[in-house]
C-alpha cells in the first residue's frame, strides 16, 4: 500500500513489469520537472504525467523481459557491491573497537606509552573548506570533486559530487585541496558525518578535514571520528537550532592518540579492507553510469541485448 503522496503505475498486459519500471526511472528527471506548488510542498501533477510522459517499448513481451532482466542485474551487482562493503565496513569497526576501546591485543588495558591528545594533533593540516564564487562559471564544470554534505551521506570515499571544480576554480584557492586519503567530517548542519577523500578534491565551510601527519592511520582517524560523531554534534549546538562547530573548536576535541608502532600495525592490517571499499565504490559508478547509458539504446533497438554480457 502508498500514501496519498504517492502515484501507483501500473503497466498494461503488454508491456513487463521490470522493463516497465526501468523505462519510468529513466524519466525521472523529466517527472521531478512536473512538480507544481511551493518549494516546500511539491507535487507532481498525475493529468501532466499521464499526458506528457510518453514511453516506448518493443512490442515483443519476451524481449522486453531480456532487457529488464539484464538492466536488474547491473543492479544486483550494485546491491551486493554495497553489501560486501558494509560488511568490509563493519570488520574495520570491529578490529578498531577490539583495540582502541577493549584493548583486547595489549590485555585488556590501554598500554602506557599512549597519549590523550586533541583532534589538531592528528592532523598535519586541518583544513576547512570554501566555496569559490559561483559569479565565476569558469570556475566550475571541471574534473576535481567538490565535496558537501549530501555527497557524504552513505559512503565510506566520495568517489562522486554533484558539482566539479575547473582547474581554475582549484587554482582559486590552491590551500584548500585535499589529498587522498584525508578525512572529511560535516561539522555544521548535519554534524558528525565522516567520509575519506577518494582523489584530489576540495569542500565547502561546512566541512573540516584533516590530512593526516606522518605516522598518524588515516584508517584510524576515519574510525576514530565515526565514534565522536554524537560528540561533535553536541558540541556544535551551543544553544542553537543549527549546529555550527568551528574549526577552532573542532582541533581542540580530545582524542586518544595510541604509539605510531602500534598505528602502523594497525594501518597494515585495515588498509586491504579500505582498498577493497573504494575500488567496489568505483565500480558502482562504472555500472550506474553503463546502466544509464544502455537503457535509452536497449529501448531504441540501437542495441541486441544478446550481444551485452556483464
Amino acid at each position: 500500500t502508498v500514501d496519498g503522496h504517492m502515484i501507483l503505475l501500473r503497466p498494461t498486459k503488454e508491456i513487463d513489469p521490470l522493463y516497465y519500471g526501468y523505462v519510468i526511472k529513466s524519466y525521472q528527471k523529466k517527472i521531478e520537472s512536473l512538480a507544481e506548488g511551493s518549494t516546500g510542498q511539491t507535487e507532481i501533477n498525475r493529468q501532466r504525467l499521464q499526458d506528457e510522459i510518453y514511453i516506448t517499448f518493443p512490442k515483443d513481451r519476451a524481449l522486453q523481459k531480456e532487457i529488464g532482466t539484464f538492466l536488474f542485474q547491473i543492479d544486483e551487482k550494485i546491491k551486493n557491491n554495497s553489501e560486501i562493503n558494509n560488511n568490509l565496513e563493519q570488520q574495520a569497526q570491529a578490529i578498531f573497537k577490539s583495540w582502541f576501546v577493549d584493548f583486547d591485543p595489549f590485555g585488556g588495558n590501554r598500554p602506557i606509552d599512549w597519549i590523550t591528545g586533541i583532534v589538531d594533533d592528528l592532523g598535519a593540516e586541518i583544513i576547512c573548506g570554501k566555496t569559490p564564487s559561483t559569479k565565476k562559471k569558469e570556475y566550475y564544470g571541471g574534473n576535481t570533486p567538490f565535496i558537501t554534505i549530501p555527497d557524504m551521506h552513505g559512503c565510506v570515499y566520495n568517489v562522486s559530487t554533484e558539482r566539479y571544480l575547473s582547474a581554475a576554480g582549484v587554482a582559486s584557492q590552491p590551500k584548500k585541496t585535499l589529498p587522498h586519503n584525508t578525512v572529511c567530517i560535516s561539522c555544521i548542519g548535519t554534524a558528525g558525518l565522516v567520509t575519506l577523500v577518494s582523489e584530489k578534491s576540495q569542500s565547502n565551510q561546512q566541512i573540516n578535514s584533516i590530512v593526516p601527519k606522518e605516522g598518524i592511520s588515516a584508517y584510524y582517524i576515519y574510525l576514530l571520528m565515526q565514534t565522536l560523531s554524537e560528540t561533535i554534534n553536541k558540541l556544535g549546538q551551543s544553544g542553537s537550532t543549527i549546529v555550527n562547530l568551528n574549526k577552532t573548536q573542532f582541533g581542540k576535541i580530545p582524542v586518544p592518540i595510541p604509539s605510531e608502532q602500534v598505528l602502523c600495525n594497525f594501518d597494515t592490517l585495515c588498509k586491504p579492507l579500505f582498498e577493497m571499499i573504494l575500488s567496489n565504490q568505483k565500480e558502482n559508478i562504472k555500472l550506474a553510469n553503463l546502466r544509464d547509458t544502455l537503457l535509452p539504446k536497449l529501448m531504441a533497438g540501437e542495441l541486441d541485448v544478446s550481444d551485452l554480457d556483464l
